[in-house]
């Protein structure tokens, strides 16, 4: 067993696991620690806690120290810097004529580095905007592309649900979202319904999507052939969730009848198809 604590360098980041070398440290601290970018301030969202050794991708790096009034003050001017340098950053951009959109700004806890992200169309030919920021701010810089969904989840907002998005505010990690779970929720394959901010599926089609996929194994699908109390026919619609089946019979012009899916037996079931063009069409849909 090794006692480990859990630790956030950005709301809703990746969690990530250092050693507290003894130290009493609790959810809610601030610490100070060495990452790949060099050295940085993180939030501890797990307090000290054992884990088994398999658990731990080695080597655990251990704290630096525990973040004091000095540490705290060195963020908040660099909280400051970023400001500026966002300002500086946007003006270059225009003076540039660079098809590119700022998107945040992130100074290093020891100022090595600035990390300027943006969103692009297409690729960008920065290298004169990167020698400019430089010769302004004489530390390292660099520029780095990012998606729409990277977008989102930095700038923040309301979703259609009214509530903040998921990204910002507890998806640690973008979960792979596509078409065929659309599909196989039942749900319309129009992009504004199933499309968040960003533009792209919407993180919560995966919520839902194990229950999805356990209650399709025990549920005709539509155009499943199936046998009921009173006739034989072909399903027309289904409602997943209540377990309603509309029947239409197989030898006769009588309207559609609604069953319960344990009244009836699969002779030949149906599948779920996405089509082609359907595919084509929203395929930007399911894309970073």
């Amino acid at each position: 067993m090794t006692e480990i604590i859990g630790v956030r360098f950005k709301n809703a980041g990746k969690m990530y696991y250092f050693s507290p070398e003894g130290n009493k440290i609790n959810a809610g601290e601030k610490v100070i620690v060495e990452t790949a970018r060099g050295v940085e301030c993180g939030d501890v969202v797990m307090g000290c806690r054992m884990v088994e050794d398999e658990k731990i991708v080695p080597p655990l790096k251990p704290i630096i120290r525990i973040a004091t009034e000095n540490d705290l003050k060195i963020l908040r001017q660099n909280r400051q810097k970023e400001e500026s340098a966002a300002k500086i950053c946007q003006e270059k951009i225009l003076a540039h004529k660079l098809d590119m959109k700022l998107v945040d700004v992130e100074c290093t806890f020891d100022n090595n580095k600035l990390l300027f992200y943006f969103t692009a169309e297409s690729r960008v030919d920065f290298r004169e905007l990167v020698k400019d920021l430089a010769s302004v701010f004489r530390t390292r810089i660099e520029l780095r592309q990012i998606g729409v969904r990277d977008e989102a989840k930095m700038l923040g907002g309301l979703g259609v649900c009214g509530r903040p998005f998921c990204c910002k505010t507890f998806l640690g990690e973008f979960q792979p979202v596509s078409i065929k779970m659309a599909k196989e929720q039942g749900l319309s394959l129009n992009p504004t319904k199933i499309s968040g901010t960003c533009g792209r599926l919407m993180c919560c089609l995966k919520y839902e999507q194990d229950f999805y996929e356990e209650e399709l194994k025990i549920t005709p699908k539509v155009g499943a052939y199936v046998k009921t109390p009173d006739f034989k026919g072909y399903v027309e619609e289904v409602n997943i969730l209540t377990g309603k089946l509309k029947v239409k019979p197989e030898k006769s012009d009588d309207p559609s009848v609604v069953f319960n899916r344990d009244d009836v037996k699969v002779i030949k079931d149906g599948k779920i198809r996405v089509d082609r063009d359907e595919i084509k069409a929203l395929r930007q849909l399911e894309d970073k």
